[in-house]
């Protein structure tokens, strides 16, 4: 039972989300999109443009009388250059692609989604032939941030030669708890542990822990996410040190504008925004994806040292990329970084006062549209979006705290004005 496995049955019931997703945009009569030049900082001209722009815009979407026919969008070619997120898994990324997806949406960015279903064939290395067709009307792709195991010459292919790369790295400890609490049921390596447990009276990720060589096989595609997790979503080899490790590292660091930290989320966006031209506005979140607190397992001194010792690889690579990152802020200046933080954290504060009803919502109090994948080891809580809000505020909202895969399915057919494939049989 594989990654693939859980994609291949959930889309069915995901193209009725899409079916409802899509009931919303008819009430949409207007554009969604503006006309804006970005600069590599805010002005006041540009804050007062788009405030007036806001004023007659729909918040759903645009051109959804004619999906079928996608028209040239230039105004992300003019902000923005091209972006690659490579999305790593349980690292909070799922929050940095709602914010790409949202930027790209208004902006009319064309994705570089998947030929089939949300991921690119994962776990498979990412191959360029993944990519579905460039749509017509557009002369290059703008955003990838779909799920995908790196391959840099791959994905060099598809993606114009100014792309900037990013991605997102998490303390190995608490990723891989993250990983082994949702994944429990997916990949062979903790399902094993999980049903060697129900006689042990201990939880599965002790049992793993306590002889993971026990579960793992390195021969299964599956175990890929494992061992050393962020490492295998980087490309690297995530079995065990080889003399290419330095190598490799090096070759990351220079292909990668920015990697942000987990643990220094605010600060990430904070130099994200200065990298891509943008506003607070523009990157502030709502944290999605996220388990219930009743699903995260609380590690005690032993247990984090046997995840250390598991992951050790993902631990050099995490340690290697923070010491880069506080390279980076301290070139964007470190007061200057704190107080940008800071504003960042009170423009967020204010759009989810304005936005949300209630917080941590278990998933059979949501509606479709809102509801997160659940796994059947892990509690995924969503949000409750406002009432009494108008039309635009309502769209703006919802966006904010649309789960992947049902923006992803509405992205994808405005793009193409049909539905996602289903991932192949096996």
């Amino acid at each position: 039972m594989g990654l693939r496995w859980l994609w291949r049955h959930r889309v069915s019931a995901l193209l009725l989300v899409l079916a409802l997703l899509l009931l919303l945009t008819l009430l949409a009569t207007h554009s969604l999109q503006t006309n804006r030049t970005y600069e590599l900082r805010p002005t006041a001209e540009r804050r007062n443009q788009r405030r007036a722009a806001e004023k007659h815009t729909s918040p759903l979407t645009p051109n959804t009388h004619q999906p079928h026919k996608p028209t040239a969008k230039p105004e992300w070619q003019r902000a923005h250059p091209p972006v690659v997120f490579l999305k790593t898994h349980r690292t909070g990324s799922s929050t940095v692609q709602n914010i790409l997806f949202r930027l790209g949406e208004r902006e009319g960015a064309t994705f570089a989604f998947p030929s089939h279903t949300y991921q690119f064939n994962y776990p498979d290395r990412f191959r360029a032939v993944f990519v579905d067709e460039l749509p017509e009307g557009s002369s290059q792709f703008n955003l990838l941030c779909s799920h995908m195991r790196l391959d840099l010459r791959e994905v060099r292919k598809v993606m114009p030669q100014n792309t900037v790369f990013i991605t997102l790295l998490r303390d190995p400890i608490k990723t891989f708890e993250s990983v082994f609490g949702y994944y429990t049921s997916i990949i062979p390596a903790f399902f094993s542990a999980h049903r060697a447990a129900a006689n042990k009276g201990k939880s599965a990720l002790s049992v793993f822990l306590d002889s993971p060589e026990t579960f793992w096989d390195p021969k299964e595609p599956g175990n890929g996410l494992a061992k050393n997790p962020m490492s295998f979503d980087m490309g690297l080899n995530n079995q065990k040190w080889n003399g290419s490790w330095p190598e490799d590292l090096t070759q990351l660091e220079e292909a990668f504008h920015l990697v942000m930290i987990a643990e220094h989320f605010d600060e990430s966006l904070v130099l994200l925004g200065a990298l891509l031209g943008l506003e607070h506005a523009d990157v502030a979140y709502l944290r999605l994806n996220a388990r219930a607190g009743n699903c995260v397992t609380e590690l005690d001194e032993n247990m984090q040292e046997k995840v250390r010792s598991w992951n050790v690889l993902d631990t050099l690579l995490y340690d290697f990329f923070k010491q880069v990152f506080w390279e980076k802020a301290a070139q964007f200046g470190l007061e200057r970084l704190k107080a940008e933080a800071a504003r960042l954290r009170a423009s967020t504060e204010k759009i989810q006062q304005k936005c949300v009803s209630k917080a941590e919502v278990p998933p059979g109090e949501l509606e479709d549209l809102l509801r997160p994948l659940q796994t059947e080891t892990a509690t995924i809580v969503g949000y409750e979006v406002r009432g009494n809000l108008s039309l635009q505020d309502q769209g703006f909202c919802v966006r904010m705290m649309l789960p992947e895969l049902q923006y992803h399915s509405h992205l994808y057919f405005k793009q193409y004005g049909r539905d996602m494939r289903a991932a192949p049989a096996d």
